[in-house]
């Protein structure tokens, strides 16, 4: 049977703890051993009398352990190489998988999961001096572990890129909306398959900018200046030619709408000349859809835009992405505002 207050059959309370507990009105006995003293109007409860209750002594305040900061001239010694290779991946495209880290740097080891447990390591090292740091979302879909971790850029790491260059631009590193990381996530994964292709000798990656230094600046007929922004532009070559392209990662979430009126920017841009002059060419704009079913959907509306120039436009689905923005064979030319 469990401890019960002898008092009141109510559960014993822990010693030391103040309490009230219910009573009936004070009988005339016990207003005679309080000697008859009033008092406050009575609420209602009644304190027990006898001996005092004593509290347990709050305990000191510890303050919290200070991190330690280590300035930025001692991480740059720290760091490796490779380190700042990943650094400078994040950097690029804002997000990466453990995944997408793993076969852009750490390729070169025996099978995959060698190379993950590598990554897996250096990325902890990385975030541990607070360079990188981990979403508290995770990739879905087959990938499971610790690969599925997905990274950015932190503050510090930033702060020590800008210490090696100049060119460094500062940004917010805040918690991505779902929505942005997919769009990014999806990026990172054509770049990095672009990179494995030109790994394997077929063709050469000569450029590949992400946003935004692939974004173009011009302005538009009435004299406001305008912003270009592909998600991605690539320069690709063989022996004989090399493929230039802007490229839309598209994930079916935009209206059509929304994808006539991003032709549409495109094809001002191409009217201005801009492009051409700098690289006397006008690069294939590419759209990167999930599946056929959505390219479909693109090509149809785009080619019932009576306002925009079709031969512009390549929309393909992600299968197929790399035989258009890395291709084996040359892709022919056109005349000037066309593509290669």
């Amino acid at each position: 049977m469990s401890a019960r207050n002898r008092l009141t059959s109510e559960p014993a309370l822990p010693v030391g703890v103040p309490f009230a507990l219910p009573s009936a009105a004070p009988t005339e006995a016990q207003k005679a051993r309080s000697g008859g003293r009033s008092g406050a109007p009575w609420d209602g409860t009644t304190r027990l009398t006898g001996h005092p209750i004593s509290l347990p002594a709050a305990e000191p305040l510890v303050p919290d352990r200070p991190r330690l900061i280590r300035p930025t001239s001692e991480l740059v010694q720290l760091l490796t190489d490779r380190d700042l290779l990943v650094l400078k991946d994040l950097e690029q495209f804002r997000l990466l998988s453990t995944r997408h880290i793993q076969r852009l740097r750490f390729h070169q080891h025996a099978n995959v999961a060698s190379g993950t447990r590598t990554a897996v390591r250096i990325l902890n090292r990385l975030e541990g001096h607070g360079l990188i740091s981990r979403l508290s979302r995770r990739v879905g879909g087959s990938i499971r572990g610790s690969a599925a971790n997905v990274w950015q850029l932190a503050a510090t790491g930033e702060r020590v890129l800008r210490r090696l260059s100049s060119e460094t631009p500062r940004r917010r590193y805040v918690e991505p909306s779902p929505q942005f990381s997919r769009h990014t996530l999806a990026i990172a994964e054509l770049a990095t398959l672009l990179h494995e292709q030109a790994r394997t000798g077929g063709v050469e990656l000569l450029e590949l900018q992400a946003e935004p230094d692939c974004w173009r600046q011009y302005t538009n007929a009435a004299g406001v200046a305008k912003w270009l922004k592909p998600d991605l532009y690539v320069v690709t070559a063989d022996t004989q030619f090399e493929s230039h392209a802007f490229v839309e990662v598209d994930l079916a979430t935009e209206h059509l709408p929304a994808v006539l009126r991003k032709c549409l920017a495109y094809q001002r841009y191409w009217r201005t000349g801009i492009e051409q002059t700098t690289r006397d060419l006008f690069p294939a704009v590419v759209w990167v859809t999930p599946d056929e079913t959505r390219a479909r959907k693109l090509r149809t509306a785009i080619q019932d835009e009576p306002r925009l120039t079709t031969e512009l436009f390549h929309v393909i689905p992600v299968n197929e992405a790399l035989g258009v923005l890395a291709p084996d064979a040359p892709t022919p030319n056109t005349s000037k505002g066309g593509t290669t």
